[in-house]
């Protein structure tokens, strides 16, 4: 898993397939707006993204931050 982005999304890369969620910059954090996550970044914006792997995203992107200091929390 890599996690990049900016003050008002992050991207998150998985398997080699990218998603954006959008957000607000926190003090040592990201607040990532869960109802964002629609589907995969272009090439591939056709493939299926259903609720199991939005949820399994948001787990291990929690997880994966939980010991640095900046965390990422879904809101």
């Amino acid at each position: 898993m890599k996690i990049t982005g900016t003050s008002s999304y992050i991207l998150i890369e998985v398997d080699n397939k990218v998603i954006k969620v959008q957000g607000e910059m926190l003090v040592n954090g990201f607040a990532a707006y869960a109802d964002t996550i629609k589907n995969w970044e272009p090439p591939h914006e056709n493939e299926v993204l259903d609720s199991e792997t939005k949820q399994n995203i948001i787990v291990e992107a929690v997880e994966y931050t939980k010991n640095s200091q900046f965390k990422i929390e879904f809101v």
